[in-house]
Parts: structure tokens; sequence; C-alpha cells
């Protein structure tokens, strides 16, 4: 585990207890079992969608990006802001918003399960 990845245990600690798990070259970062964040080259990314990215784009932070066949992708989880790694409350308030849009994204693939 990367010393990044170790503070950010430090950083959501007001947001409460969170694990790492190793994944795409990077780290998923959970809280209550559910990746509201992922860290690739020790930028962290919060999970947006369709509710939040307008947040993250008002505040002109960018999706993560990746190269694969040639072209360039994006998955919906966006830059933090720098002031999460020294405001507790914005620490609280960005990882909510990651999870917050976690558990809309597995409602929505639960009731696509269900049909």
């Amino acid at each position: 585990m990367s010393e990044f990845v170790e503070f950010l245990h430090e950083v959501f600690e007001p947001f409460g207890p969170i694990r790492s798990r190793k994944m795409f070259g990077g780290h998923g970062i959970f809280h209550q079992d559910l990746m509201f964040a992922l860290v690739a080259d020790d930028e962290l990314y919060i999970k947006a969608d369709v509710d939040s990215i307008p947040e993250f784009k008002r505040r002109e932070l960018g999706p993560f990006e990746f190269h694969a066949g040639g072209e360039i992708k994006t998955m919906n989880y966006y830059r933090a802001p720098e002031e999460i790694f020294d405001d507790p409350d914005a620490a609280l308030y960005w990882a909510q918003l990651g999870f917050d849009a976690a558990v809309r994204a597995q409602r929505t693939k639960a009731k696509k399960t269900n049909k």
C-alpha cells in the first residue's frame, strides 16, 4: 500500500472507517463495502453520477481518464479537490458525495437485476 493510500485513512477519518484494495493498477477506496473513490498514480478520484457530476464540473475537476485500445476512456470518478487533504469538513463532504453516488449505483444495479 502506498503512503498516499495510507494517508487517506486519516483524511477520511471524519467520514468513518475505510479500506483499500489494489485494483486496476491503483487502489479502490471502500466504505461499508461500497467503492466511493479510487487512487491512480497517487491521485484521488471520487465516484460521481448524474446527480453529483455538476458539482465536480462547477469546480473544474476532471474525470479519471485512461488509455484502452488506442482511445482515451473515462470513468465516473472525478478528481478530488485539494482542500480535502487539509479540511476535515471538506473531506467529509466529498466522501459523502462519492458514497451517495455509490449507493445510487448499487440501487440501480439491483433494480436491473430484479427485472
